[in-house]
């Protein structure tokens, strides 16, 4: 039983390490670019025959990467309602969630904002169809019906608030923006909010 647990680990963490490392290739030289033999390397496995006994296909990979980030979005977004009472409160702890991984997690922000994932995994929802974004919306929506947020549709509230978020953190992850996100996170807060808050 312990020898079965002991095993159960060890094939996580190397799974894990395929997908840490496939993410860091992708983000760095493309999906198209990346074949499993440099996943491999990068790895530190012998040979591309233990990343077929996690995942059968790059695209695999690739797909496996994407639910888990959209999934730890989704848990964090539910995080933060539960922990914030007013749209806006929880509209700024999600604006902090996205700065601080473009900081600490670029990768990740890069896969998520920058590539363009319809390329290489054609079955996945738009981003906008995304759990976690339709919580956002769900937020703004309570925003409006609170009267915290000017009486727009929900959806364009989104456009209009996210769209300063995403462009400025877009332009931190490719370096147009030559400081680190954070230093741009009040100014970007003010900006985004002053386009949907009800005056």
């Amino acid at each position: 039983m312990d020898q079965e647990i002991e095993n159960i680990q060890i094939k996580s963490e190397v799974q894990d390490e395929i997908l840490l490392a496939a993410l860091k290739l992708f983000v760095e030289k493309g999906y198209f670019n990346t074949s499993l033999i440099d996943i491999k390397e990068a790895v530190g496995i012998k040979t591309t025959g233990t990343i077929y006994q996690h995942f059968k296909t790059k695209q695999m990979i690739a797909a496996q990467l994407h639910a888990n980030i959209l999934d730890s979005l989704n848990i964090s977004i539910d995080d933060i309602r539960r922990k914030n009472e007013k749209p806006s409160e929880q509209l700024r702890a999600i604006v902090d969630l996205l700065f601080r991984l473009t900081d600490d997690a670029p990768d990740v922000m890069r896969f998520l904002l920058i590539l363009n994932v319809k390329e290489f995994l054609p079955e996945a929802k738009p981003l906008h169809e995304t759990a976690a974004i339709i919580k956002i919306i769900r937020i703004i929506e309570a925003g409006i019906k609170a009267g915290e947020i000017r009486n727009t549709t929900p959806q364009l509230g989104y456009t209009h608030f996210f769209g300063v978020i995403d462009n400025t953190l877009r332009l931190a992850l490719t370096g147009f923006l030559d400081r680190k996100a954070e230093s741009y996170q009040s100014q970007t807060w003010l900006t985004a909010w002053n386009t949907i808050v009800k005056k």
